[in-house]
């Protein structure tokens, strides 16, 4: 036996040494070093497999982590032993399912959870509305209703968009809206991407179904404190402004050849910031400056502790200017996203 395999045996005998692995796990987790995390996660479910709040960290940083199907087979492994609180953990279990397009199971869970009698009342409207998203979908993929044109005035019902604070529920309210007419949404729709309020997760998806439905009159944009109209018909596609950006581009040059799975988790964190921002035009920053701090943030999520300066340097950024995109990043990472 080495003396590294030795320490280990040593270490279990610690009292409270799972309570510290979840705790160190949760920190991990919270400042977004998702490896890290899971890491941590897996040792303390060792030592104290039937704790449900190590299988939430799990599946939260594995999904976090871009383990999707990881984070599902985790919350699978709950509902069979009957971990944690039953509701929340089908909550998870669903928007889960929803990431993956497996709406069938998504009908199908929410239909045996009705037929037993399993849902709260104050839960009710929520797992509701979840089902009939789930349909949708389902039949959306045959059954698509031609968009009617924008000429006539609309007949305007009822839809309140800062109703739905939740990111989960916002999700599936645009992906409702996609699979109809929006028309007579549409002034609901104008006033909630307009709005000081409102969540950009739920304003990017609400311009996509505008520009995706052919509607073409100026539309005023407010995120972030940065206020701008664009006709949504012009605006591109947003794998087209992300690359137009130049970002991926340039981490793509210096990451993607020596590092092909820091590269993808990189490109995964400019997608997601992007999605925010969208459709403004990196109003903070350069493009230089925007790669040299994802590369430091995902750096950082390795557990790494190179400086800020080293990437700004690598990519030939400001450095004033890297800290200022990467402070306006932190912004962004605060912000809730779904399951997120």
């Amino acid at each position: 036996m080495d003396k590294r395999e030795s320490k280990k045996d040593n270490v279990i005998l610690f009292p409270g040494l799972e309570k510290r692995l979840l705790e160190k796990g949760l920190d991990y987790l919270k400042q977004q070093k998702y490896r890290d995390a899971i890491q941590f996660l897996e040792q303390a479910l060792d030592h104290d497999p039937e704790n449900s709040e190590v299988y939430v960290g799990l599946v939260l940083a594995n999904y976090e982590a871009g383990n999707t199907h990881q984070a599902k087979e985790i919350v699978a492994e709950m509902l069979r032993s009957g971990l944690g609180d039953y509701i929340q953990v089908i909550d998870m279990y669903l928007m889960i399912l929803v990431q993956l397009n497996e709406y069938n199971e998504v009908v199908t869970t929410i239909e045996a959870l009705l037929e037993e009698r399993e849902i709260p009342a104050d839960k009710h409207e929520h797992f509701i509305r979840m089902l009939e998203f789930g349909r949708r979908m389902l039949n959306g993929e045959t059954e698509m209703e031609p968009v009617e044109s924008f000429d006539e005035e609309p007949e305007e019902e009822e839809l309140n968009l800062f109703d739905y604070k939740n990111p989960n529920d916002q999700v599936m309210v645009a992906a409702g809206l996609a699979k109809e007419n929006i028309r007579p949404y549409i002034i609901k729709i104008r006033e909630y991407v307009a709005s000081e309020e409102g969540h950009p997760f739920l304003k990017t998806m609400l311009l996509n179904i505008l520009n995706e439905q052919e509607y073409a009159e100026e539309t005023h944009v407010h995120k972030f404190g940065w206020a701008e109209s664009f006709n949504p018909v012009h605006l591109p596609e947003l794998k087209d402004y992300i690359e137009e950006s130049g970002v991926i581009q340039l981490l793509s040059r210096e990451i993607e050849s020596d590092d092909p799975v820091l590269f993808e988790n990189v490109q995964r964190l400019v997608e997601r910031y992007f999605f925010l921002v969208y459709p403004f035009q990196l109003p903070i920053g350069q493009a230089s400056a925007w790669a040299a701090a994802c590369h430091f943030i995902a750096n950082e999520y390795y557990g790494f502790e190179d400086p800020l300066e080293s990437f700004a340097e690598i990519y030939n950024s400001q450095i004033a200017e890297t800290e200022q995109v990467l402070d306006f990043i932190r912004m962004l990472e605060e912000i809730s996203y779904p399951i997120i």
